[in-house]
């Protein structure tokens, strides 16, 4: 089912800083895992008075270089893209280092969704902004400007940022070019996180910087096809569910041949993002923790 081209070839120095274009630095931290590819991205965008874009986990080397990465510079700002525990922790410690306030969207209410299956350790709850953005909004340095691009899905406050003078999307975990993105609820909305994707479609940006992995340029066919991917597996989940699997356990097993087992947990996660979609759009129904085609 899965005929996305995605790019694996990212072999990045840890704790370096590289030159990605006029403006942009990335240096990744040393948290590789199935989740995480070869670890958490971090930006640096402008030059002399800089934003850091996604400080990443609680990891003293990755903050020691950051900070040697801006020595003899000024950090204005500190942008978080959302508040799993990959990219929002060291906010806080590179705040104290550098007197930069913090900026992030506020995670909105969501329903509480009860399930066998969950990633809660992987939110970092105690996360508070200084300042809160919306879609829209502007920072600016020097001889940068990011606006803020609201896409949630991934989590309930994903944010990414454009820097708009380079046509570039800081993409954070929404669309990266190694893997498809984890939904999992209940910080994870399938409905949001297909209407953030059709949301870029209307943008034109020419390259993409993701959390994780390598950049991706002409990204907007990659969009495409992780849009008609989730189609084709909500289709596929639907299908199942008309064919009797009435649990996420069976659905999972059938459908997700080809995903290494240490990420069924998360497909489960995908699979309830995808079950909860067909609910609000009463193609099926759930009884006793068990799905119902209604159609």
């Amino acid at each position: 089912m899965n005929n996305i081209a995605f790019d694996r070839n990212f072999e990045p120095p840890f704790g370096t800083a590289v030159a990605l274009s006029p403006l942009v630095r990335r240096i990744t931290c040393n948290n590789p895992g199935p989740f995480t590819f070869t670890g958490t991205n971090t930006f640096i965008v402008g030059h002399q008075s800089v934003a850091i874009i996604d400080p990443g986990p609680d990891d003293a080397a990755h903050l020691a270089a950051i900070l040697n990465a801006v020595r003899g510079e000024t950090v204005s700002h500190i942008l978080v893209t959302h508040t799993h525990m990959d990219h929002s922790p060291l906010a806080a410690k590179l705040s104290a280092a550098t007197g930069a306030k913090i900026y992030s969207a506020n995670s909105p209410e969501k329903p509480t969704v009860i399930s066998e299956i969950r990633l809660d350790a992987s939110v970092d709850h105690g996360f508070v902004p200084d300042v809160s953005l919306s879609d829209g909004d502007v920072v600016e340095g020097k001889d940068w400007a990011l606006e803020a691009v609201f896409t949630p899905g991934h989590m309930a406050n994903h944010m990414s940022f454009s820097l708009n003078s380079e046509k570039a999307l800081l993409a954070g975990d929404h669309v990266m070019a190694w893997a498809t993105t984890v939904v999992a609820p209940p910080e994870g909305n399938m409905n949001d996180y297909m209407g953030s994707l059709r949301k870029l479609l209307k943008r034109d940006e020419a390259i993409y910087y993701p959390a994780h992995g390598p950049e991706k340029r002409k990204p907007l066919g990659l969009v495409r096809a992780i849009l008609a991917h989730r189609k084709m597996r909500e289709e596929a989940i639907f299908n199942r569910v008309k064919t009797g699997d009435q649990t996420i356990g069976e659905i999972v097993e059938n459908i997700y041949t080809d995903v290494d087992p240490r990420l069924h947990g998360a497909a489960g996660l995908s699979t309830l993002a995808h079950l909860e979609h067909l609910m609000e759009k009463a193609r099926i129904e759930v009884r006793n923790g068990r799905y119902f085609s209604t159609k």
